[in-house]
């Protein structure tokens, strides 16, 4: 289920509480899903509840709850909890979380390169033409000299340094005799999963500039999840299914950098 799904289903639930005159208010337009700031808080948020307690003349934490039962009982969703003063926490099953990495392998296409003007002689001449490319698309003031330095400020170096990572499991994983399979990462790789599942919106965009952002917020979900989750055996252990789901999401991670940085006209290094 991707943030859209769930944003879909969000909203026909609440249209379906106010059809069964649970609730007494106006359905609105949209509603948001977002990544809590915190670990534990499930894989996405809403603040529907809050917005639409006015209408109804009820505490946002009784509309919550009409909402809640609801949302639980929909398919890919395992737990709905009710925070502070009546936000909604959606947990995910690992199903929804299964499907979407498997989708990105089996049925992720290149996207078309992204028109972006051709940098000046003398800034090729410095920076190289993958350095060049990305210095359009920095914000402004950053120094463009950091591009060339392999380092963590460097932008351009984490999202490169973040597709070699993946290609160098994928290695690792061959040479220990087993391949990626989509199932339960057993870990909390929800930020992950939700700056993935943002890629295909972030493509229909056609803004370079937004993709370039986009990469490094992938980037930096992906760094962060392979320190904390390992993917591969270590020692004598042997491979297991979650080593096997954690290399699938590894790898699909690997496929959607790719694909941005060529949709910019950069190389993606499998090794760096």
């Amino acid at each position: 289920m991707t943030p859209a799904d769930l944003t879909r289903t969000v909203l026909h639930t609440v249209r379906r509480a106010v059809e069964a005159d649970e609730l007494r208010a106006a359905v609105p337009e949209r509603v948001t899903v977002r990544v809590p700031p915190r670990p534990g808080c499930g894989d996405y948020a809403t603040n529907v509840a809050l917005r639409i307690a006015k209408d109804t003349g009820r505490p946002a934490t009784e509309v919550a709850e009409v909402l809640r039962r609801r949302l639980a009982a929909e398919p890919g969703i395992a737990r709905v909890d009710i925070a502070g003063p009546g936000f909604l926490n959606i947990t995910l099953t690992g199903t929804a979380q299964t499907r979407l990495v498997a989708d990105l392998l089996d049925g992720h296409e290149a996207a078309p390169p992204l028109p972006l003007p051709e940098p000046p002689p003398e800034l090729l001449a410095r920076l190289g033409p993958d350095a060049a490319r990305w210095s359009l698309l920095c914000p402004p003031g950053l120094d463009r000299d950091l591009l060339l330095v392999q380092r963590e400020s460097n932008p351009l170096f984490r999202v490169r340094y973040a597709h070699a990572r993946s290609q160098a499991l994928l290695r690792n994983a061959r040479d220990l005799g087993f391949a990626s399979e989509p199932g339960d990462i057993h870990g909390d790789a929800a930020p992950l999963l939700a700056v993935l599942a943002d890629h295909p919106r972030v493509t229909a965009a056609r803004a370079p500039d937004r993709l370039a952002r986009h990469l490094e917020r992938l980037a930096e979900a992906f760094l962060r999840w392979t320190a904390a989750c390992p993917t591969l055996p270590r020692g004598d252990e042997k491979p297991l299914a979650v080593h096997r789901a954690r290399l699938a999401l590894a790898e699909a991670t690997g496929k959607v950098l790719a694909d941005g940085l060529n949709q910019l006209g950069i190389t993606a290094p499998a090794h760096l």
